[in-house]
């Protein structure tokens, strides 16, 4: 008999709002390997969700898609998407238990800010009154045989006034306002 020590990591969400960072993703194994959500790109374009990792019978989601302001909540995935502003609940996606953590709040009075995607060991951050939300921290391994950190969520997306969400440690890529360009999530490490 042999034993097999295994990873399956859960995608990282994505950021909220327009222009937000994508969440963090799995590493290659002859496996299926997922991906994080993506985070949204534009006022129309809510960011979808990540494919999903899938080990024998284990299942790991991909993360939700971040929100965006013609469809707001974050999806729900591995971890939850980041919610972004506009007429409704603004609210992230929920995580998956024992794989990742929900999406941020919007932040909605005014000119708004997005909520960071759940990373795979924390919440995403609410979008404030300056800042979008952080990506969620992800959780370290050291399977590889160095401490890495896997699935971090991607940051929120703020407007040209307010300063875009980093990504949480394990990948996840940073949001953007007007003037500065949203991340993708570091590949193998749970994100896009």
């Amino acid at each position: 008999m042999i034993e097999v020590e295994y990873l399956v990591v859960a995608g990282g969400g994505g950021g909220g709002r327009a222009a937000a960072g994508g969440g963090g993703a799995g590493v290659s194994l002859t496996v299926t390997v997922g991906a994080g959500g993506a985070g949204s790109t534009g006022p129309a374009n809510k960011g979808v969700n990540g494919s999903n990792s899938v080990f024998s019978t284990i299942t790991a989601l991909g993360g939700g898609g971040g929100g965006s302001f013609g469809n707001i909540d974050g999806s729900s995935g591995g971890s939850g998407g980041g919610g972004a502003s506009g007429p409704g609940t603004d609210v992230g996606g929920s995580g998956t238990a024992n794989q990742g953590s929900a999406g941020g709040i919007a932040y909605t009075s005014g000119l708004s800010t997005g909520g960071g995607g759940g990373g795979a060991t924390a919440v995403g951050a609410a979008g404030s009154v300056t800042i979008g939300g952080n990506g969620g921290a992800g959780r370290a391994s050291s399977l590889s045989g160095a401490a890495v950190t896997y699935g971090g969520g991607g940051g929120g997306g703020a407007d040209s006034t307010r300063t875009a969400g980093s990504g949480g440690a394990g990948g996840g890529g940073a949001g953007s306002n007007s003037t500065t360009t949203a991340t993708a999530g570091t590949a193998n490490t749970g994100n896009v």
